[in-house]
């Protein structure tokens, strides 16, 4: 599935703060098992760029301790430059609320083997994930069958699938509209609705959105999701849109 623009096209513009924060309201520390040398970046969205916020180098020691200055949780990033040109296979998202937030995991496998101690919207927001992996695990398997039943020409097995895929789809929109609105007043809720769901049918977003309690509608994500439908609206007005109607 394609993802939100807002969320992912800012990810190609990597900017390296001269300046990092040094002190802030928030601290991010934790240890990466098997690191001996590299260098991590603590990142976050700015004016629609990914920037860094701190930054440490590693060098015998898989401890690091950084910080970041919050107005409100936000999603940030931890990102391992391992100098093997791969700049986004790297990189961990947990959301920084003002306090302590302890990550860990390993060099062997670091997006896979984090774990990430938080606030109420990490833990919220690991609880998403979790269910979300499994729907992606169901739906890598129907691409396995799918590619199987292409070779073998099984027509009846590729609509099979068609019809497993869409209602995977939908239970997987559906499930994060519930989520998010059971969940209203944090502020992983629009954020969550944004990051998976931007493509569903905008009456399911504008019941998410109205359900947010008063705090989280003007939160970042909030008023994000809330711009992002009006636009949507404008657009179907107009005819321009091409987003699904799940």
């Amino acid at each position: 599935m394609k993802r939100f623009s807002f969320i992912l096209l800012v990810s190609i513009f990597i900017t390296n703060c001269s300046s990092v924060e040094k002190k802030g309201n928030v601290t991010i520390s934790g240890t990466i098992k098997g690191l001996k040398k590299g260098t991590l970046y603590l990142q976050r969205i700015q004016d629609t760029m990914l920037v860094n916020v701190d930054s440490v180098v590693v060098d015998g020691n898989s401890e690091f301790v950084m910080q970041s200055q919050v107005k409100e949780p936000e999603i940030h990033y931890l990102y391992l430059d391992k100098e093997d040109g791969i700049q986004y296979n790297d990189r961990i998202d947990f959301f920084a609320e003002p306090g302590e937030v302890i990550i860990t995991t390993s060099l062997s496998d670091f997006e896979k083997d984090v774990k990430v101690i938080g606030g109420k919207n990490q833990e919220k927001f690991d609880e998403y994930k979790k269910m979300i992996k499994r729907f992606n695990e169901r739906n890598l398997r129907l691409i396995k069958e799918d590619f199987e039943a292409s070779k073998q020409k099984d027509e009846e097995k590729l609509m099979e699938n068609d019809i497993a895929y869409k209602k995977l789809l939908r239970q997987k929109y559906l499930y994060t509209i519930n989520f998010a609105m059971n969940n209203k007043k944090l502020e992983v809720s629009p954020y969550i609705t944004l990051k998976e769901i931007y493509d569903a049918n905008i009456k399911y977003l504008d019941t998410v959105a109205k359900s947010l309690s008063p705090k989280v509608k003007k939160s970042l994500y909030g008023k994000q999701l809330t711009k992002y439908i009006e636009d949507r609206k404008t657009k179907e007005k107009q005819g321009t849109t091409d987003y699904k109607k799940e």
